[in-house]
């Protein structure tokens, strides 16, 4: 039966191309454990280098040694026995190094390690060695180790030096990091199927060091950050994918369908992994290629075909967008839904004029509006200055009629304004004005936002003075 067994595992492995190997490549853990070294000349040195770098704890024989490896010894780093080898020397060791000039004293530890045990390595003597010595190319972690199994160290060591000419540089760093994202996928992701794959894509890709890394939070992504079977109303912020909440690229990187506005930028939507189902559903500049009601059905049907969906708006879902009639469609349905908030473009904007939205002293609150509504709310007459800064989302291409309204409810001529084009973006333009001035303002490229107030005045109106010549004219 045993011969039975051996001949079919014979069949199984020329079914699998298996190639027998004299050698088994293995990567030894010998921090905190004992070696020895017999000999202490220019070939032992190499050997005791080479070993030091892993933690062992060396013990070198020999009567005499080279001043490398005394002055090793007298700095602590190895235990070196001044004499000649003896076979008690070999008791406790976990592996063993025969590197003296005589073959007959490498034979003899050779022999002696055999019969304790101790895998011993014995210096260009291939019949007496259990392992051999690879030419290793290192980055950090990583080791590539080259063996030809004692017959060419030359071939060897060319071969390292190729492959070390092209492997990067920094792969030892990059390794590291994901060994971090590894442990810390091991210790909260289930085993099975899809962990594995997890962990297979990562290895697939690069690590950076924000904190809103695609890689990172992919690893630390779970399905909850958009459930299966339902949507995730996510706010996009201004545009800038810095400006992202760490859960809305939670959600965009675990999303199965993305529908997404048409200011949402590429660069938010290529945090999506490769499998994720992209559709622009926006509307621009009145032209509406897909109807809200058409928007609604999307959402629902991909939620009822069981998959994670993503709603993804630009600034945050709450403010000016339809999310209210799209809340009430899927409520009305039963799909369940969350919203995720984002970063107004109003704050944005802000941020990039360095200026407060509020003012202890010029602006006490905020109004919030849209170029449609701005132009026929709000006609009561207000005093010269206003205690609020106004922010109006998509004013127009031409101000001139806003401009106008504004004047005739009584707001000044000089109030400062600021219209923020493309708000926290690479290609940002912000024109300062007066509300004077602000119908002469040429198209502004889309998305563009007005804010007007005290608040927002230029560094050249922030003086004691410049505030009581603004007093005085009230």
């Amino acid at each position: 039966m045993i011969e039975a067994g051996t001949e079919g595992l014979r069949d199984r492995e020329a079914e699998v191309g298996f190639t027998r190997m004299s050698l088994l490549p293995v990567f030894l853990k010998l921090e905190g454990r004992q070696g020895l070294v017999v000999g202490a000349g220019t070939v032992a040195l190499d050997k005791i280098s080479a070993l030091l770098k892993t933690g062992v704890r060396l013990r070198v024989v020999a009567p005499v040694a080279r001043d490398e490896v005394r002055a090793l010894a007298d700095e602590g780093r190895i235990e070196w026995v001044r004499r000649g080898f003896e076979a008690a020397d070999l008791d406790g060791n976990f592996t063993v190094i025969a590197a003296t000039d005589s073959p007959e004293v490498n034979a003899e530890v050779y022999r002696e390690a055999v019969a304790r045990g101790i895998p011993c390595n014995s210096v260009d003597d291939i019949p007496h060695c259990d392992f051999f010595f690879g030419s290793v190319v290192s980055r950090g972690e990583l080791q590539i180790a080259i063996s030809t199994g004692g017959e060419s160290p030359a071939v060897a060591q060319r071969l390292r030096r190729e492959i070390d000419e092209q492997l990067p540089h920094d792969v030892g760093e990059w390794l590291e990091k994901l060994g971090e994202l590894r442990r810390e996928v091991l210790a909260t992701h289930s085993r099975g199927e899809e962990r594995r794959v997890l962990l297979h894509e990562l290895a697939q890709r690069e690590i950076c060091d924000s904190a809103l890394c695609a890689t990172k939070q992919l690893a630390r992504r779970g399905r909850e950050a958009v459930r299966a079977g339902a949507v995730a109303l996510v706010g996009a912020g201004p545009g800038d994918p810095e400006l992202l909440t760490v859960k809305a690229v939670r959600a965009i990187e675990a999303a199965d369908v993305i529908l997404h506005d048409d200011l949402v930028p590429q660069a938010v939507l290529e945090l999506a992994t490769c499998a994720t189902e992209i559709v622009n559903v926006g509307k621009r500049c009145g032209t509406k290629s897909i109807t809200q009601e058409e928007i609604n059905g999307l959402m629902i049907e991909h939620a009822r075909a069981g998959r994670a969906v993503v709603r993804l708006k630009s600034g945050d879902p709450l403010l000016f967008g339809r999310a209210a009639e799209e809340m009430a469609a899927l409520r009305e349905v039963g799909v369940e839904f969350e919203v995720v908030p984002g970063v107004s473009a109003a704050f944005a904007a802000a941020a990039s004029l360095e200026r407060s939205l509020t003012d202890r002293e010029w602006a006490s609150k905020l109004i919030f509006s849209t170029g449609h509504h701005a132009q026929s709310h709000n006609r009561a007459a207000l005093p010269a200055i206003e205690d609020a800064t106004r922010v109006v989302y998509m004013p127009g291409r031409d101000m001139k009629l806003l401009a106008a309204e504004w004047l005739a409810m009584g707001l000044p001529e000089d109030l400062p304004c600021a219209v923020i084009s493309r708000a926290a973006q690479p290609d940002e333009r912000v024109v300062h004005t007066t509300l004077g001035a602000l119908g002469d303002q040429g198209p502004t490229a889309a998305p563009s936002l007005l804010i007007a107030g005290w608040a927002v005045r230029t560094m050249a109106a922030k003086s004691t003075e410049d505030y009581a010549a603004i007093s005085a004219k009230s």
